[in-house]
């Protein structure tokens, strides 16, 4: 199956290039190019198959959804010259990413369930189960981990380890409540609930930006609202719209990106149930027809339309 493992430009004014777990992104003096590879990513481990299309779902969706918030704060974004790249400010990134959760899930879910009654500082009453709505929304900051995994830190030790200052900190959390409650009202019209999600800020001369992608399958959990209430009634999973299926595939496999574990082989079949998947999670999150773009002579194209676009 066709897709996009890696890309390797040499652009001009090309100053670095950094390859993240999904992303390749060129730096030039006045921008920064980020390209929406198809790597799957799951436990901070890259998996072994890219998954189609996967990388243009994420990219669009991101797009819309720094649209749609660019009046609560203001974002990187310039441009999208291809299906699979955002073009925008190069700023300077703060060095945790803004995890804001209104239900216990996912990873809170497991720390919860293990017994802990505080996450990053922020505790948590007695007698929830899992996806239970939190009484309200929580801030959970990760550092942010250019390799391995990302850490909970609380907001008294970002503050105490100088990472943030205590002004700029409180800003922060301001824009991540504010763009919280705008994504949760954008998912409601689409018949979804926006479980928890992660945002990341840049700086720019004293200006900050909200950065990266926002409200995607890959950066947020979401539920099915209209089965939300009877399947929790019932102690019934979920119905949810995330990566957590990817997770749930793995963890079932005997794989959670621990050392030693190996990861489990991903059929031609599995790669496209991940890939139809991902379309679905498109359609749903957006309430728009996912247009599939042609992946003949992919790399050429995507690199002919950067050289278009930038400056």
């Amino acid at each position: 199956m066709e897709a996009i493992r890696e890309t390797n430009f040499q652009l001009p004014n090309q100053q670095n290039f950094y390859r993240g777990k999904v992303r390749d992104v060129y730096t030039t003096p006045n921008q920064l190019i980020m390209v929406a590879t198809d790597r799957l990513s799951a436990f901070d481990v890259v998996m072994p198959r890219a998954i189609p299309f996967k990388g243009q779902v994420l990219n669009q969706i991101a797009a819309k959804a720094l649209k749609a918030t660019e009046d609560v704060v203001p974002n990187w974004l310039l441009s999208n010259p291809d299906a699979n790249v955002s073009v925008g400010f190069n700023c300077e990134t703060y060095p945790v990413e803004m995890v804001i959760r209104g239900y216990l899930a996912g990873h809170a879910w497991r720390e919860y369930r293990d017994g802990r009654r505080s996450i990053c500082g922020v505790s948590l009453p007695e007698g929830l189960k899992e996806n239970d709505k939190l009484p309200q929304p929580i801030i959970t900051p990760t550092t942010k981990a250019h390799e391995g995994h990302d850490e909970d830190i609380s907001k008294e030790e970002i503050l105490k380890q100088g990472l943030v200052s205590k002004a700029e900190y409180e800003k922060l959390e301001d824009y991540t409540q504010q763009l919280f409650q705008r994504g949760t009202d954008l998912a409601a019209r689409n018949g979804l609930i926006l479980v928890d999600t992660k945002y990341e800020f840049g700086k720019m001369g004293d200006k900050i930006y909200l950065i990266d992608e926002i409200h995607t399958p890959d950066s947020s959990r979401f539920f099915y609202a209209d089965v939300y209430e009877e399947n929790q009634s019932k102690g019934l999973k979920q119905k949810q719209l995330s990566k957590e299926f990817v997770r749930e595939w793995l963890i079932e496999n005997g794989f959670q990106g621990k050392d030693g574990q190996q990861i489990p082989e991903m059929t031609d079949e599995k790669v496209a149930e991940i890939s139809n998947r991902y379309v679905e999670l498109y359609e749903k999150v957006t309430g728009e027809k996912f247009q599939p773009r042609d992946y003949n002579d992919v790399l050429k194209t995507i690199e002919q339309n950067i050289l278009k676009s930038i400056k």
